[in-house]
Formats: C-alpha cells, sequence, structure tokens
C-alpha cells in the first residue's frame, strides 16, 4: 500500500527506498538556486590537494551519492581504507581492540569501494565557476549604515557546499576581508548562526559543532549525534583529520574524556570509520547471523545486554545493511528492532544506536522527526533547529525527501511550521534554507 509517494516496506534483501524512485514527492525550488545535479551525482569534479577521494568507478558507472551518505556503487575491489588526509587524520584503534566476535568483523559481508567524501568535505575545494558577484553583493549588503539582511539570505541560502566555499574565498580575495568575521559583526542571533553555519561549510561546522559539544560542563549529546552517527567512512575521516587540524588533539581522545565508558566505547567504534560501504552486498546468511547474535545479546540474554556485541554491529553494518537485518528481526521475532534497543538500553547509549538504527531505516523520516523534535515542546531548540536545517540542506535532494517526509507525517507544511516557531530574520533564513530545494 502506498502513502501518496511512501513507498511500502520491502524485502530485506531489497534496496529500500527503491533506488532512484523518491519515496517522498519533491517541492519546488523558490529562491533560484543554480540547479543541482541528479541525485548522487557530484556537480564539480574533484580536485587535486585536501583529503583527496579515493580513485573513482571504472569508465561507464555512475555511483549514486548523497549529502552524507553512501554510494551504490559495484562489488569486487580491495577492503575500504581511509581517504588520505592533507593534515594525516589521527589513527584508529587497531581491529580487535573492542573484543567484538568473528560475526563482528565487517569483512564478513565483503566489501565494495569505499565511498568518496561528500561535496564538502575536501578542504581547499571550491566550485570551478567565477563567485564574484556574489561576493561583491554580500559586501555591499554588509557595508556602510546598516545591513541588507534579506541580500544576505538570498544569496547564501541557495549555495551549495562548493560554492559556499568559493564566495567565502573570492571575498577574502577580492576585499581583503573575511567573510565570517563581517557576518558576525553586523548580524546577532540564530539569524548570525545560520548565516555562519552557511559560510563555513558543512566540514568546518561540523568539527565546531563536535567541539562544542564536548567542551564545557556537560556533553551536548544530540549536537554529538548529529555531527558524528550515521556518517560515511570518508567523511568521518575528514571529520577527524579537520578537528585534528583545528585543535591540535585528536577527536577520539576529546570525546573519550567527556562521556560514560559504556557510551565512549560506542563512539570510539563510531569514529573508527569502520563501516561496511554502502556498496558491500546483504548476504541473507550473514543478515540472519546478525539478527541472531542481537537477540542473544538482547532478549536471549538472562544476565542483561552484551553492549559490546550490539555496539559492534550497529556501528560496523551498512545502512543497507542494518535496514536488512531490521526486517529480518522484524520477520523472525515479531517485534521491531528499536523496540528492542529501547527496552535493553537507556540514556545516551539509548539515544545513539536508535539514531543509527533509524537513520539507516528511512533518513528522510528521520531527518523529519529531528527538525521536529527541535520544534516541539516548551520552546524551540534554536541550536540543533539551526543545526539541523543547514546541514540537511546541503544536499538539495535530501532537504527535498526531509520536507516530503514531514508532510506525510506530521501532516503539514515544514516550512510553515518553521514560520510558526520561529520570528524576523532567523525565520526568513531558516525557511529560505528549507525552500532550496
Amino acid at each position: 500500500m502506498s502513502y501518496g509517494g511512501y513507498p511500502p516496506q520491502q524485502g530485506y534483501g531489497q534496496q529500500y527506498p527503491p533506488q532512484g524512485q523518491p519515496p517522498y514527492p519533491q517541492q519546488q525550488q523558490p529562491y533560484g538556486a543554480p540547479p543541482g545535479p541528479p541525485p548522487g551525482h557530484s556537480p564539480y569534479p574533484q580536485q587535486h590537494g585536501g583529503y583527496g577521494a579515493p580513485p573513482g568507478p571504472p569508465m561507464g558507472h555512475h555511483p549514486s551519492q548523497s549529502f552524507g551518505g553512501h554510494p551504490s556503487q559495484s562489488f569486487g575491489a580491495p577492503p575500504p581504507g581511509p581517504p588520505p588526509g592533507q593534515y594525516g587524520a589521527p589513527p584508529g584503534p587497531p581491529p580487535g581492540q573492542y573484543g567484538q566476535p568473528q560475526y563482528g568483523a565487517p569483512a564478513q559481508y565483503g566489501s565494495g569501494p569505499p565511498s568518496p567524501p561528500s561535496a564538502g568535505y575536501v578542504p581547499g575545494q571550491v566550485a570551478p565557476m567565477d563567485m564574484s558577484r556574489q561576493a561583491d553583493d554580500l559586501r555591499k549588503a554588509m557595508k556602510g549604515f546598516g545591513t541588507d539582511e534579506k541580500a544576505l539570505i538570498a544569496i547564501l541560502a541557495p549555495l551549495d557546499p562548493l560554492q559556499a566555499a568559493g564566495v567565502r574565498q573570492a571575498f577574502n580575495q577580492r576585499h581583503r576581508r573575511d567573510l565570517l568575521k563581517d557576518i558576525e559583526s553586523e548580524t546577532s542571533g540564530y539569524f548570525r548562526d545560520g548565516l555562519m553555519a552557511l559560510a563555513r561549510g558543512p566540514l568546518e561546522q561540523d568539527v565546531l559543532n563536535a567541539n562544542k559539544a564536548i567542551k564545557g560542563m556537560g556533553t551536548k549529546e544530540s549536537i554529538l549525534n548529529d555531527v558524528l552517527l550515521g556518517r560515511s567512512n570518508a567523511d568521518m575521516n575528514a571529520i577527524k583529520a579537520h578537528y585534528h587540524h583545528v585543535y591540535k588533539r585528536s577527536l577520539e581522545s576529546d570525546v573519550k574524556g567527556d562521556l560514560s565508558l559504556k557510551t565512549e566505547r560506542l563512539f570510539d567504534m563510531v569514529i573508527a570509520a569502520r563501516r561496511n560501504e554502502e556498496s558491500s552486498p546483504v548476504i541473507p546468511q550473514q543478515t540472519e547471523a546478525d539478527v541472531s547474535e542481537l537477540y542473544r545479546a538482547t532478549e536471549g540474554s538472562k544476565i542483561g545486554a552484551d553492549q559490546v556485541v550490539v555496539c559492534a554491529i550497529m556501528t560496523s553494518r551498512s545502512d543497507g545493511q542494518l535496514r536488512a537485518i531490521s526486517q529480518a528481526y522484524r520477520q523472525k521475532y515479531h517485534r521491531e528492532l528499536a523496540e528492542v534497543l529501547k527496552k535493553n538500553f537507556s540514556g545516551h547509549m539509548e539515544d545513539a544506536l536508535l539514531y543509527i538504527l533509524l537513520n539507516a531505516e528511512d533518513r528522510a523520516k528521520h531527518d523529519a522527526q529531528l527538525l521536529e523534535a527541535a520544534m516541539s515542546g516548551m520552546g524551540t531548540k534554536d541550536d540543533l533547529l539551526v543545526n539541523r536545517i543547514v546541514r540537511i540542506h546541503w544536499d538539495k535532494h535530501r532537504m527535498g525527501q526531509a520536507r516530503g517526509a514531514y508532510r506525510h507525517f506530521f501532516q503539514r507544511d515544514l516550512a510553515d511550521r518553521i514560520r510558526g516557531e520561529t520570528r524576523g530574520d532567523y525565520e526568513k533564513l531558516m525557511v529560505a534554507c528549507v525552500q532550496s530545494a
């Protein structure tokens, strides 16, 4: 049964949603953003330097790639490794440090070729186009008495990550000024936070938020989850390397010092960036083995949940494999895996495991739920709302899917919901980001 374009569940051996079939209706793009590439294609050629993407696929093969996700590629490549880092990514822990049993080894499924970093995750890479006009218009909007907030929104909201990097570079070269400093001095509040997130680009914003989440009193768990969970190996390695470049410390060591021992172990596995690539096949026999191990480690255990076993599976499997595991668990035990995790875990550990699972099962639905969570309850959680909207908006296809999912599950338009929770230029900027898709 179909619900307005939202596809029914499929057998766990299949891709979900079907490749090339958007499950949610796409929306119009009002702000004059440059037309994006087809879903899964980078609009710009990779450049030398930066972290460097792994070698591309053979001629005639076009992987499907989305921001923060993994492409679907052919099989048979050597096991993936982290992309070479410009700064030199700190090495991850050695294999087997967490004591995973044999079933936890990613190689059990067979490995496909590694995905390249998402757009905006290669430092120094900019759009191969002249961004002088946008840079000059930004300077004009902030020069002299008063600020033209409408112009700032119209220029920055439609840009993709590489265009944003190009505008920032052109602004510096043409006007000998720092775009971020000018925005900071000329604007205020959450409007300023949103503009600066757009000007920084996704990688720099992720690194800033990771540091913000773990410094000071207490860990901002939701911010940390948003930055680190459900990421591709290539993007995780880029985040680690840039974090080390900016703060002269490893992300692993900073996270370790701020979490409880059990949750620290989970994030160690996450940051190690050893997930199976999305190009890795879904093998029914291995899926069944994972389902049995998850049952024995949770519902079937008489001495409490075996956290290492659960975390090893949840952090090493690809999104496609996790979807298969979730569907197979439902078929075998007639219970949702998410409910099993809720029953056997609590606190940050529960939230993190559910984040990984729900993101893999249906990312558009999960995005919609995260956006609603930032606006529901007593008061809007503005930090989360700004970062979640900007992060999703970098991938126009993903934002279109999130808008469709929001309408499907919450029965209202996402932009209208944002208008009801925000005010002024902050409201206009967030709506512009949502409508850039």
